[in-house]
């Protein structure tokens, strides 16, 4: 009798999955750069963090001061989302547009997943130490990663969705 249970929820997983990694696929064939551009979340900004953001890598902040910028958890969560749509970009300029290179694709997914891990790492260690020396650093870690991936991705616009970036400037 359990083994049955077991093997109907089993069951129920995997169609469970399955159906939501079609309505995912399916979303995805129906998007557009205006759309993808939406999704971005500005509730906050890298440009805090950095003098040039978007144009050129890296942050100017110290550990300490780059935690206080951010604001904590809500800037870790809005680069954690960030990024993924920043990678569903490269995935949809890959499928729509010419001559992009795959490499440089792979290069943004590798980012993306970077990010995401360091900054779910962060926030594990937020929940239960709240402002310890190891989540600054993790914390400031995903944010020179996430500064990165957004100039690699400025770059990746300019040559693949020029008419497209004034809008993805100004959403991140």
């Amino acid at each position: 009798m359990l083994l049955t249970l077991l093997q109907i929820a089993g069951v129920a997983l995997v169609a469970g999955f399955l159906l939501r990694w079609r309505a995912t696929a399916k979303r995805r064939s129906t998007m557009s750069w205006d759309t993808l551009i939406a999704r971005l979340r500005p509730e906050w900004s890298a440009h805090q963090l950095s003098d040039h953001f978007l144009w050129e890598s890296g942050i100017n902040a110290t550990q300490e001061n780059a935690w206080s910028r951010m604001e904590g958890p809500k800037g870790l969560w809005t680069m954690y989302k960030n990024a993924i749509v920043m990678q569903e970009m490269a995935d949809f300029a890959a499928r729509h547009c010419e001559g992009v290179d795959p490499v440089l694709v792979q290069m943004l997914h590798s980012d993306a997943m970077q990010i995401r891990v360091c900054i779910l790492y962060a926030l594990v260690q937020y929940a239960f130490s709240h402002t310890s020396a190891g989540v600054r650093v993790n914390a400031f870690r995903a944010a020179t990663m996430y500064s990165e991936m957004a100039a690699r991705m400025t770059c990746f616009m300019q040559e693949y969705a020029a008419g497209q970036l004034p809008n993805f400037v100004e959403a991140m």
